[in-house]
């Protein structure tokens, strides 16, 4: 059965600053900022959280179901998605608008300067999760308020457990809302920071705010990750990357492998290190959506990771 992706499909363009951003940022000169950054290396990816997410899952043999928004420039990526067999049914293209955008311009010490234009996703709410029919699983990823509030409520009133994965969307929303999305999911997934923010803004306890759900993972880089469930912590280690090439859209590839753990009805563990495994393979590619490994190449780095084969 279908697991319905709610969340962002974008297009990155990463920029690359031959130099160093303190050599060009005074600090005393900031209120008079005026600069220009000659960039003769730029690759334009697709990604989006959403977009990112049913890649990966699409990988390990999922059944991804996106529900997006996107702009009247979508042509070349609505045209990726038939060419890997991701469905398209639930992408609207809002006419009069771009697809959103993240504009990364990343110096010689990997600072990053981001500019994100939102353009479709601002319509999100357009779309109604109940409109996806028989799914058995959702997770609703970083996309405009209004469409995450709705989509997690749509979500469940019709019985469908979700993931409440807010990312970067996480700063919109208040305490209350944030335990809202709690009380509505059946999991959650943040990283370590978005979790301390989480806390701070509900005035909540880590341990509290996993006693709402089933289970609450956080995520904390090269330091692995913990999923607290009834009863405990499962610490999940990192695994190494053949090479660390790119973080972009690692966490949006460790999602996937919760996603399909989860349906799969995995225990915990398993799960857990099937997703640090998809972090780990996306690390060492450039963008979100370049990493192509077999299924079976994907079960042999498990059984190489963690001495035994997931499936």
């Amino acid at each position: 059965m279908p697991i319905l992706i709610c969340g962002s499909i974008a297009y990155d363009t990463i920029m690359v600053f031959r130099d160093r951003f303190s050599r060009v940022i005074l600090p005393d000169q900031i209120h008079i900022l005026n600069v220009s950054f000659h960039v003769p290396d730029l690759r334009r990816e697709f990604g989006g959280c959403a977009g990112n997410i049913a890649y990966s899952l699409k990988l390990l043999g999922g059944d991804p179901l996106i529900m997006a928004t996107v702009g009247d420039d979508a042509g070349p990526y609505l045209d990726r998605l038939d060419r890997l067999g991701l469905s398209r049914a639930h992408v609207r293209r809002v006419e009069g608008s771009y697809t959103p955008q993240a504009f990364i311009t990343t110096d010689l010490d990997d600072n990053q300067i981001t500019a994100f234009h939102p353009g479709a996703m601002s319509f999100s709410h357009h779309n109604r999760a109940a409109d996806a029919g028989n799914v058995t699983l959702a997770i609703v990823a970083p996309d405009g308020r209004e469409g995450m509030l709705n989509h997690a409520e749509d979500l469940a009133a019709a019985g469908v457990p979700f993931v409440f994965d807010p990312g970067q969307g996480l700063p919109m929303f208040s305490g209350d809302e944030i335990l809202h999305f709690l009380d509505l999911a059946r999991y959650a997934c943040f990283n370590d920071y978005e979790a301390s923010l989480a806390c701070e803004r509900s005035g909540r306890s880590l341990e509290e705010l996993a006693g709402r759900v089933e289970a609450l993972v956080v995520t904390r880089g090269a330091e692995g990750s913990s999923i607290l469930v009834s009863g405990g912590k499962i610490e999940i280690p990192c695994v190494p990357a053949r090479a660390v090439v790119d973080p972009t859209g690692c966490g949006d590839a460790y999602r996937a492998g919760l996603l399909y753990g989860i349906a799969e009805g995995w225990e915990w563990e398993r799960t857990g290190r099937l997703a640090a495994l998809m972090g780990a393979i996306k690390v060492a590619s450039r963008g979100g959506q370049n990493h192509a490994p077999s299924r079976g190449e994907i079960a042999d780095d498990y059984a190489a990771a963690f001495g035994r084969r997931p499936w």
